[in-house]
């Protein structure tokens, strides 16, 4: 794995024996396998998103600190400028970019969301995390798996969910598809 999921990955674990909690304690509450989780914590495993943001929200911290290891600064406005976004690669066919890292007290996450074709043709890898998201389509085209239901995406398209439901997107016709998405907690 990566230098940046190691370096989560010590700071999920440094995060964990702070609060005194156990590996085992931490898995069951966060409704995760134990052996998934201590590849997370050993950086051994990629680590989706929808787990940083549900560990995030156990300890009260803002996302963009656990992923970047440094504390939004930010009150009034964040700017963030076409391309430099905080860039986190959080599974092998999504790249997400953060939009307000550096804004403190978010109540919600804004990504711009990348998503590469399958050459391979896998099904559709799903996941849940906490609250409420938002994704409107910008390029391409995308088939979104909500619930056992399956919507596909135009640009312009929007679609507002719980995400705590299983979910999960794929781009189609052999281009990646990319969307804004809004987790709301």
């Amino acid at each position: 794995m990566g230098e940046e999921i190691k370096q989560i990955a010590a700071r999920i674990r440094e995060i964990r024996e702070i609060a005194g909690l156990t590996p085992e304690a931490l898995a069951q509450e966060l409704g995760v396998a134990l052996d998934l989780y201590q590849s997370y914590e050993e950086g051994t495993e990629d680590i989706p998103v929808g787990f940083l943001y549900k560990f995030a929200q156990k300890f009260q911290l803002e996302l963009s600190s656990l992923i970047t290891g440094e504390e939004p600064r930010l009150r009034s406005y964040a700017l963030t400028r076409k391309g430099r976004g905080v860039f986190v690669e959080r599974r092998k066919a999504y790249k997400y970019q953060s939009l307000a890292f550096n804004f403190m007290n978010k109540k919600a996450e804004p990504f711009l969301v990348t998503v590469d074709p399958d050459p391979e043709d896998r099904p559709v890898e799903l996941n849940t995390h906490p609250g409420q998201e938002f994704n409107y389509l910008l390029s391409g085209t995308m088939k979104i798996l909500i619930d056992g239901y399956e919507i596909v995406l135009y640009p312009g398209d929007a679609i507002y969910f719980d995400s705590g439901i299983e979910h999960g997107m794929k781009a189609l016709n052999g281009e990646p598809a990319q969307f804004l998405a809004v987790i709301i907690g």
